[in-house]
C-alpha cells in the first residue's frame, strides 16, 4: 500500500520554523498596497480587475440594504442555519466578554486600574471565491460586535448570495468586494468605507503579507500561514477517526499540513488505508491529496514524548484521539484550538460550534492566542492619586 502521509522522526519535524510570508511576496504585497495608498478607488479597482476579483463596472461596495436583500434571497433554511451558526459565536464571545472585567485597586496616594475598551473600527477579511466561507465572516463580525465596535466592514472577492447574507447576520456596515492585498489596503486606508483601526480574518500569503506590510499602522490579528492539524492518538484511536480529522484541513488548501503522531505503529498504516478510502468520494480530493504530501506521520515512544512534540508543534488544531483525553487535555500548554476526545471533531468548531476558528499557525501559538473578543478590545490603565506625597519623594529619588 503506498504512504499518503509520510513517515518522519521527532527531530526532522520541529528543527525549522514556518515563515507566515516569503520575502518575494511580500515585497509584491507591498507594492500593491501602497499604489492603493497613493492611487485610492482608481488603483484599487485597477488591481482587483487585474487580479480577477471584479470585471469592469462591477459592483464593488454592498451597503446595509443589500446585505440585507441577499439574506432575504436565501431559502428559508439557510436563513435558519445562519441564524443558529451566528448564535452559537454569540453565545460563546459573549461569555468571553463577561470574564473580561474592569479592575480598580488602590495604589499608595490613591487608585488605580484598567478599563476594556473596543476599537474604534475594524475590517474583517473572508475568503472568497470557488469556495465562499460565510462562517469565517460570522466568525469575525459577530465577536467584534460583542465587543462593542462601532464600525465593522467586511471585505470578500466574488461574494457568494450567502457570503452577503452573512454579513447582514453578523451585522456589518458593508462589504467590499475585493480580495487579496488590495482589500487590505483598501480597509486600512478608508478607501470605499471608514478607515480600519485593526483589520482581522485569514486569507492568502498576498493578505498575510499586507498585514505585515501593514502591521504598526494598523492592528491585525496575526500572520496566518497554512492551516495545519496536529493528531495525537495512542492505540485506543478510530482509524477512521483520525483519517477524518486529518482530511477536514487536508481539503482546505493544497498548502495545508494535516500531522499524525502516535505511540502505535499499526495507526499510521490503519489511517492511511482509511484517507485513502475517504479520499475515493471527497469532492475536494485532489486537493486534500496534495496537503497530505506537505503532512507527516510520526511514531513515538509514549504519550509523555508525543505531549512534548506536540506542544514543540504549537498547531492551529489539535486533536486528542486518546484513551483518556481529559487527563492529556490539562498537560498542554501550545495549540490554536484544541478538541478533546475523539468525537470533538475540528471541522465542528470550523463551521461554528462556538469557538473562533481563526488561529495562529506554524507554531505561533507558542506566544499568541487566536481570535476573540478581546482581540478588540484594548485595556489601557488610569490613575487617580490624592495624597501623593510618598510617591513624590520616590519619584525624585529615582528621576
Amino acid at each position: 500500500m503506498s504512504m499518503l502521509l509520510a513517515r518522519r522522526d521527532a527531530d526532522a519535524v520541529t528543527t525549522t520554523r514556518r515563515v507566515p510570508v516569503d520575502p518575494q511576496t511580500l515585497a509584491a504585497a507591498a507594492s500593491i498596497v501602497e499604489d492603493v495608498r497613493s492611487g485610492g478607488e482608481a488603483a484599487l479597482r485597477n488591481h482587483a480587475e487585474r487580479l480577477g476579483d471584479l470585471s469592469p463596472n462591477e459592483k464593488i461596495v454592498y451597503h446595509r440594504d443589500a446585505l440585507q436583500a441577499a439574506f432575504d434571497s436565501l431559502p428559508g433554511e439557510q436563513r435558519a442555519l445562519l441564524k443558529r451558526v451566528a448564535g452559537r459565536i454569540e453565545g460563546f464571545a459573549l461569555a468571553q466578554r463577561a470574564s473580561l472585567v474592569d479592575v480598580t485597586v488602590e495604589v499608595d496616594g490613591g487608585e488605580a486600574g484598567h478599563r476594556w475598551i473596543p476599537v474604534a473600527s475594524a475590517g474583517a477579511y473572508a475568503p472568497g471565491g470557488r469556495y465562499p466561507l460565510p462562517s469565517s465572516v460570522l466568525m469575525t463580525v459577530v465577536p467584534a460586535r460583542v465587543a462593542g465596535v462601532p464600525t465593522v466592514w467586511v471585505a470578500s472577492p466574488k461574494p457568494a448570495p450567502i457570503t452577503l447574507a452573512a454579513a447582514s447576520v453578523a451585522g456589518a456596515d458593508g462589504l467590499l468586494a475585493v480580495g487579496g492585498a488590495q482589500a487590505i489596503a483598501a480597509l486600512a486606508f478608508g478607501t470605499l468605507s471608514p478607515a480600519c483601526d485593526l483589520i482581522v480574518g485569514p486569507g492568502s500569503k498576498w493578505v498575510t503579507a499586507a498585514k505585515k506590510h501593514l502591521y504598526g499602522e494598523v492592528g491585525i490579528d496575526g500572520l496566518a500561514g497554512p492551516s495545519e492539524i496536529l493528531v495525537v492518538a495512542d492505540p485506543s484511536g478510530d482509524p477512521a477517526l483520525v483519517a477524518a480529522d486529518l482530511l477536514a484541513q487536508a481539503e482546505h488548501d493544497v498548502e495545508a499540513v494535516p500531522m499524525l503522531i502516535t505511540t502505535d505503529p499499526a495507526l499510521v498504516d490503519a489511517v492511511d488505508g482509511e484517507l485513502a478510502r475517504q479520499l475515493e468520494d471527497l469532492p475536494t480530493a485532489e486537493i486534500a491529496r496534495q496537503a497530505l504530501r506537505k503532512g507527516f506521520a510520526v511514531v513515538v515512544a509514549d504519550l509523555p514524548e508525543a505531549l512534548d512534540l506536540a506542544t514543540r508543534l504549537a498547531p492551529e488544531h489539535l486533536a486528542l484521539h486518546v484513551d483518556d483525553p481529559e487527563t492529556v487535555a490539562g498537560q498542554l500548554t501550545a495549540y490554536g484550538s484544541l478538541f478533546v476526545g475523539s468525537f470533538s471533531a475540528e471541522a465542528f468548531a470550523d463551521y461554528g460550534a462556538g469557538p473562533n476558528h481563526v488561529l495562529p499557525t506554524g507554531g505561533g501559538a507558542r506566544f499568541q492566542s487566536g481570535l476573540s473578543v478581546a482581540t478588540f478590545l484594548r485595556a489601557p490603565t488610569w490613575m487617580r492619586l490624592d495624597a501623593p506625597q510618598h510617591l513624590v519623594e520616590d519619584t525624585a529619588k529615582l528621576a
